[in-house]
């Protein structure tokens, strides 16, 4: 938490963000991994910044302080978090397995297929693509609002995974909240 919290802040006060000593960190902090950084407010829980990536391709400690940089200032659907609202921010880091394609011939079969609140869910069809971290089935328990959902985010209609079969992968997250 702590490499997420000082790169967000060295970020707002357009600081250099120092390169980590890979040998400061236990031996799953220096293999690559994948993670996604969310920002919450403190103040009312909502949502403020949400950035990370499906495939590890860094050293996990890496993939978090970059993400952590990004979910403040990059997420398109907030403005930059300001040095004022640093104090009220509470971070959440997810650490993703490795997504697995589920196989499926019936587009009604996949909601039975997934863990609603285990299973993070990546759908796909052609350049569209969008993701739920499994914290998402909180606000939507039910399997088919889920997929409706998902399917916006995508760019779609609601009801596009009733209707042909897309690319379907599931993963799961190890939490670490602040």
């Amino acid at each position: 938490m702590l490499v997420a919290r000082e790169a967000i802040v060295n970020a707002i006060q357009n600081k250099r963000i120092d390169d980590l000593d890979l040998a400061n960190y236990s031996k799953i902090l220096r293999e690559h991994g994948a993670s996604f950084v969310t920002l919450h407010r403190k103040s009312d829980g909502q949502l403020r910044g949400c950035i990370g990536a499906l495939e590890a391709y860094q050293p996990l400690v890496q993939d978090v302080q970059h993400h952590a940089v990004a979910a403040a200032l990059e997420d398109y659907r907030f403005p930059p978090v300001t040095f004022n609202e640093i104090n009220n921010l509470n971070i959440e880091i997810s650490r993703l397995s490795a997504p697995v394609n589920l196989k499926y011939d019936n587009p009604l079969e996949l909601p039975g297929m997934l863990k609603p609140g285990l299973d993070g869910v990546i759908l796909k069809d052609g350049f569209r693509k969008a993701t739920f971290l499994p914290q998402v089935w909180e606000q939507l328990p039910d399997p088919e609002e889920f997929l409706a959902h998902l399917c916006r985010k995508m760019g779609d209609r609601p009801d596009r995974w009733k209707m042909k079969l897309l690319e379907v992968s599931t993963y799961q997250v190890e939490e670490f909240h602040e």
